[in-house]
């Protein structure tokens, strides 16, 4: 048997100058799981944080789906007989999964608990004891409710690190307000100058409200484990989807800030910098951004006038931005005059272009292919589904692991008897009381 030990019990100070037995806990890896894979799983950079899991949808689970994919076991705490809403998100199912669920939850597992229930509380405070992370998404003062926020948690861990994500954050006027992806990217200010001049406009492609949270989440839970290695103390991470949204109006905020400019929609161009901007061919679109003096000159020359970039109206980025309608007049004219493929052909090595990809055309391009972004994971009966890949590549990652997931409960009884040490009998037990 090979015995490879992970993880170590510590003891540390805590704030009231007791000492406390870290929750992190010793395992040992046989045989077994070696042949499983989990090897692979333990040896990646959150491989000792183990994440309790009470989101739903999208925002929270993005954030755990990237926790997980760095080897964070993530236990997705959910409703008995029901599961989270995702589970049953239309149209389209494999293996009784619906796809959304499949997006936002692999590398996790699953386990079912009323929290309300006396019993699926103490469940949860003794998983919560064991655990280094708490990740929530309800509205403010649902967790409070449950006992199950930061100032009750951190009385039975005081490492543990609790993070909230909610539509306006746990302060402000707003805050008990109820909020969706397009809401906040409408109260957000980005809306207001995503689509066409002169519509009305609309929402981003993706759900960027919703994946901003989930993405600053997860910086937020790197930062305050990090800050525990220093502190010994975990802390609470406070974030909301309207920040987040704020955050990414980045310099068209400074705009506003500075010279009072009010950002409208410009399509598929920019404000300031041209020519960048989506291009009819004969065959597809394409996009191109040649806004630099070298660049520019490098398209000036491919579609036959060299001359045009020393031209006083489009020599620099002041001129061309004055000038930008006769410019873009010259560069539609100019695209339609060959191919698609000619012109990627053509320019490919020389200036940043690319295809406006369908999403079929973007899974199956080469540079996708290569960076293992579209993967496989394993289904029952030796089925397999291909999967979105892990974009975080580290040279410590030699084998990057994905795995399906889980089904509603599929993980009860490994937590119960495995982390907690219940008995079979116990977990039983718990079943018929619906418990779990």
């Amino acid at each position: 048997m090979i015995g490879l030990f992970c993880r170590s019990a510590i003891i540390l100070d805590t704030p009231d100058g007791s000492s406390y037995i870290s929750p992190i806990k010793e395992r040992s890896l046989t045989d077994s799981d070696l042949e499983k894979g989990d090897y692979q799983q333990m040896s990646l950079p959150l491989s000792n944080v183990r994440i309790l899991d009470l989101t739903l949808i999208m925002a929270g689970p993005y954030c755990t789906l990237i926790l997980g994919d760095l080897g964070a076991e993530v236990i997705k705490i959910e409703k008995p007989g029901i599961g989270e809403s995702s589970r049953e998100m239309p149209p389209h199912f494999f293996e009784d999964q619906s796809a959304y669920f499949i997006a936002m939850n692999r590398n996790k597992k699953s386990m079912t608990l009323d929290l309300k229930s006396e019993a699926g509380k103490k469940i949860f405070y003794d998983l919560a004891r064991v655990s280094d992370v708490v990740i929530d998404n309800f509205r403010p003062g649902v967790v409070g409710k449950l006992g199950m926020d930061f100032e009750s948690l951190k009385k039975i861990n005081p490492r543990i690190i609790c993070c909230s994500i909610s539509g306006y954050g746990q302060t402000g006027p707003f805050k008990d307000r109820p909020a969706f992806d397009l809401v906040i990217q409408a109260r957000g200010g980005i809306m207001s100058y995503t689509g066409e001049p002169g519509q009305m406009p609309v929402r981003m492609g993706a759900p960027m409200g919703d994946l901003s949270g989930g993405v600053f989440a997860s910086q937020g839970i790197l930062a305050a484990l990090y800050q525990r290695e220093k502190t010994g103390r975990g802390q609470r991470v406070d974030i909301s989807l309207v920040d987040c949204q704020t955050s990414l109006l980045t310099y068209r905020a400074q705009f506003y800030l500075v010279g009072k400019e009010i950002a409208r929609p410009v399509g598929s161009g920019h404000v300031s910098a041209h020519p960048i901007r989506a291009f009819l061919t004969k065959t597809f679109s394409i996009v191109i951004d040649a806004n630099t003096e070298s660049i520019f000159a490098e398209l000036c020359e491919a579609i036959g006038k060299p001359d045009m970039s020393s031209d006083k109206k489009f020599n620099s980025r002041e001129s061309r931005l004055k000038n930008k309608e006769e410019l873009y007049t010259i560069l539609e004219k100019a695209f339609l005059e060959k191919t698609g493929e000619e012109w990627l052909e053509i320019l490919e090595k020389r200036i940043p272009i690319a295809p406006i990809n369908t999403i079929d055309k973007a899974l199956s391009d080469p540079q996708t292919l290569s960076r293992n972004m579209v993967v496989d994971v394993e289904y029952e009966n030796n089925k397999k589904l291909k999967i979105i890949g892990n974009p975080i590549k580290m040279s410590e990652i030699e084998h990057e692991t994905f795995k399906r997931p889980p089904y509603l409960g599929e993980h009860n009884e490994e937590i119960l008897t495995g982390i907690l040490n219940y008995s079979p009998e116990q977990v039983k037990e718990l079943k018929n009381q619906k418990v779990i």
